[in-house]
């Protein structure tokens, strides 16, 4: 899939319609349109930094370095057509692990910046929104949660999170890739400090084969948060891995899965959904949340839980952020999440209803009457 989306944008025009030769630069290395107005003014700066930097902007494409030495731009294909840019103020760290190429650099409006295969995965500024939101979804709307399981997480927000909540006792994190733990720690210790809570247990694998080790009902939660469903990672989003991460809950247990825009991503949502529903059995809903670095500026999240424990209203939080302890004392305070962005986060856009059969049949979030 990935070698496909990876053909090269031969011909390129510059902003005024000429060839890129016109303008003195190597054809073979085009850049993507969202580049060309930071290229016009000094198209070597950005090559001397990173192949997705032009100018001093980083532009969030895939560019594979090809046998012949020479770099292809193009669109991630989750998301073709389009590409985030950040200005760029120092380079930090670059290096390519065995799965993966990791970078981290200081941006100009959202503090540093970690990229993954040059896919934007948080900032400073605006990461509250996605850790808070994927981990305190699904906490808040069941009583007393003990065990909980991280699938991905390396840059330990979501243990960040989960930490909050006084009732957790085991919180297991399976996370493939370590040199995103390491790198996490040295660059962004507001969110590393999740690995330093005694309850956190850490595996570094595979994570379906780490489910497949686990007993079965262990969990009362299950958060994943993992990389966007292309090649390795397609497998995240089908059946046999949802029937896997079922099986590992405990009944009533749930689930809190990343599952990408609904901009963008109407037909995969009715896909996840459609598996859920059929292999959850319990209560299976779709909540979204704002978060400005991500494509089109917002992501979302399904919510499952299994049968044959107490039902789960997703909508509305039965174990609230403001009533825990350890959520009102901890070092650092939350920022997007309360309960009132818990309820809204389940309100969704009449095209969205419309597109989505499966969300159809959901009945839209309805205020408790003490609310």
């Amino acid at each position: 899939m990935e070698a496909d989306a990876g053909r090269g944008l031969g011909g390129q025009k510059t902003m005024d319609g000429r060839e890129s030769e016109a303008n003195g630069l190597d054809k073979k290395a085009s850049i993507p349109s969202c580049c060309l107005k930071a290229n016009a003014s000094d198209p070597e700066l950005g090559a001397k930094c990173h192949s997705t930097v032009v100018s001093g902007w980083f532009s969030q494409t895939r560019s594979p370095t090809e046998k012949s030495g020479n770099v292809t731009y193009y669109n991630n294909p989750m998301w073709p057509g389009e590409a985030h840019s950040l200005k760029m103020e120092k380079l930090l760290f670059q290096e390519k692990s065995e799965y993966q190429e990791v970078l981290v650099f200081e941006s100009s409006s959202y503090g540093k910046v970690l990229v993954l295969d040059g896919i934007v995965q948080l900032t400073q500024k605006d990461e509250c929104a996605y850790q808070e939101m994927i981990a305190h979804l699904p906490l808040c709307s069941i009583k007393t949660p003990k065990n909980v399981l991280v699938v991905g997480g390396g840059d330990g927000g979501v243990l960040r999170e989960i930490a909050r909540h006084n009732s957790v006792e085991l919180i297991d994190i399976c996370e493939i890739d370590k040199m995103v733990i390491d790198v996490s720690k040295k660059f962004f210790p507001e969110l590393a400090i999740g690995f330093d809570d005694p309850r956190v247990q850490l595996h570094v694998g595979d994570a379906v084969e780490f489910l497949r080790n686990s007993p079965d009902g262990k969990y009362d939660a299950i958060i994943v948060d993992s990389s966007d469903p292309v090649g390795p990672a397609q497998e995240l989003v089908e059946r046999p891995f949802f029937e896997t991460l079922a099986t590992a809950l405990r009944p009533g247990g749930v689930l809190c899965n990343m599952a990408e825009s609904m901009w963008l991503h109407t037909h995969l949502i009715q896909d996840m959904l459609s598996v859920c529903c059929e292999t959850f059995k319990g209560s299976v809903h779709y909540a979204w949340a704002s978060v400005p670095t991500y494509p089109s500026g917002v992501i979302g999240f399904l919510l499952c839980s299994t049968e044959g424990g107490p039902p789960v209203d997703f909508q509305n939080p039965i174990n609230p952020i403001e009533q825990l302890e350890r959520a009102v004392q901890h070092r650092r305070e939350l920022r997007f999440y309360n309960s009132e962005m818990h309820r809204a986060a389940f309100a969704l856009p009449s095209y969205l209803r419309r597109e989505v059969p499966c969300l159809q049949n959901l009945q839209p979030a309805e205020r408790p009457a003490h609310a």
